[in-house]
C-alpha cells in the first residue's frame, strides 16, 4: 500500500501520474476542502505537497500524527510553520532553482512593458490611435536597477539587466562577498539612487511592507517598481497614494496583497501593469519543480537526507 499524500495545489494529469507512482493522493485544493480532509483523514497523511502562499499551519500538522514530509513547490515556503515542523521532526523541502529563469524573464518583461507602456500602445493601435497622439517615452536602457533580494532569481535578473546596460545595485540584510554589484545597507538610499526597483525577496514578517511610502517617495516620479516576490512586500495603500499623487513613475506587479482577489484599487492607473502571479509558471518550470519534489520524496521515503531542505 502506497503512503498517503495530501495535495494543496492542482497538478496536470501527467504530473499527477508521476506523483501517484509513489503516493496515494488526497486532494485538498480549497480552504474548506483542506479543513474537511484534514479533520476526516489527517491520520492517514504521511506527506503534504503545498505552495508557499498556502503553506501548512501548526494546527494542521498536529492533526496529522504520521506526517513526515512537508514539501513546497517553488522556492517560497513562508506559509509553512517550519519551526513547528522541526519541533516534531517533520522534514520540510522546497524548490529553489526550478523557476529562476522563468521569474527573471517575466520580471524583465513586466518592467519593460511598464516603462515603454507596451499594453497601452497595443490598446491604442486597436482603437485606431497613431503615435502622434501618444506620449514620447524614455529609453529603457542605460538606467540604474536596484534589486531587493539578490538571491538566485535576483542574480539572474541582474544578468539580464546588464544586457540593457543597466547599472546594478542591491539591498540584502547583509552584503554578499561574492557579488561585485553595489550594496546598499539602506533600502531607502537604494530607492533614491535607482530608476527601477525590483522586489524579489520572499514574504513573511521580516519583509512585510518593506517597500513602504518612504521607499516609494525616494524612488520618485521617474522611478518604476516591480514585484515578483510576494504581494506583502509592497504596501499597497502607499503604492496607490504615490500613483494617485504622480510621485511614482509606474508599477509592474506579478504579485499583490489579497490575491487571488483582483487588485481593483490599482485598475485606475494606466502606468501599472499587473499579471496574476504567473512569473514562475512555465511548462519547463513546473516540470522541474515536480522532478525536484519527487527527488526529495524518494529520499524521504528511503530515509536519506533531502536534496533541498528549507534553510535553517
Amino acid at each position: 500500500m502506497t503512503p498517503t499524500l495530501l495535495l494543496h495545489h492542482p497538478l496536470s494529469p501527467a504530473h499527477r501520474a508521476v506523483v501517484a507512482e509513489r503516493f496515494t493522493i488526497i486532494d485538498a485544493l480549497t480552504p474548506q476542502a483542506r479543513e474537511n480532509v484534514t479533520a476526516a483523514r489527517g491520520a492517514e497523511v504521511i506527506a503534504v505537497l503545498t505552495i508557499g502562499a498556502i503553506g501548512l499551519t501548526a494546527a494542521e500538522m498536529d492533526a496529522m500524527p504520521q506526517l513526515g514530509l512537508v514539501a513546497a513547490l517553488g522556492a517560497g515556503y513562508e506559509g509553512i510553520d517550519v519551526a513547528h515542523a522541526r519541533s516534531r521532526g517533520i522534514a520540510v523541502s522546497h524548490g529553489p532553482g526550478t523557476n529562476d529563469d522563468c521569474v527573471a524573464d517575466h520580471a524583465m518583461a513586466l518592467l519593460m512593458s511598464c516603462v515603454r507602456r507596451v499594453p497601452q500602445s497595443n490598446v491604442a493601435v486597436r482603437q485606431g490611435i497613431w503615435r502622434n497622439a501618444l506620449p514620447v517615452l524614455p529609453n529603457f536602457s542605460g538606467k540604474k536597477m536596484g534589486i531587493v533580494g539578490l538571491g538566485h532569481i535576483g542574480r539572474k535578473i541582474a544578468r539580464r539587466a546588464e544586457g540593457f546596460d543597466l547599472e546594478i545595485g542591491y539591498h540584502n540584510r547583509k552584503a554578499r562577498p561574492d557579488s561585485a554589484y553595489r550594496y546598499f545597507e539602506s533600502l531607502r538610499e537604494m530607492a533614491a539612487w535607482c530608476d527601477y526597483l525590483v522586489a524579489v525577496t520572499p514574504g513573511g514578517e521580516s519583509t512585510h511592507h518593506l517597500v513602504d511610502a518612504e521607499v516609494l517617495a525616494a524612488l520618485g516620479s521617474h522611478g518604476h517598481v516591480v514585484n515578483v516576490g510576494r504581494g506583502s512586500v509592497i504596501d499597497t495603500a502607499a503604492l496607490v497614494d504615490a500613483l494617485r499623487a504622480g510621485t511614482l513613475g509606474g508599477a509592474a506587479l506579478d504579485v499583490y496583497e489579497g490575491e487571488p482577489a483582483p487588485p481593483t484599487m490599482l485598475f485606475e492607473f494606466d502606468n501599472v501593469v499587473i499579471t496574476p502571479h504567473v512569473a514562475g509558471s512555465s511548462p519547463e518550470a513546473i516540470d522541474a519543480s515536480i522532478r525536484l519534489f519527487m527527488d526529495n520524496a524518494v529520499r524521504f521515503l528511503e530515509g536519506r537526507p533531502l536534496s533541498t531542505p528549507v534553510p535553517n
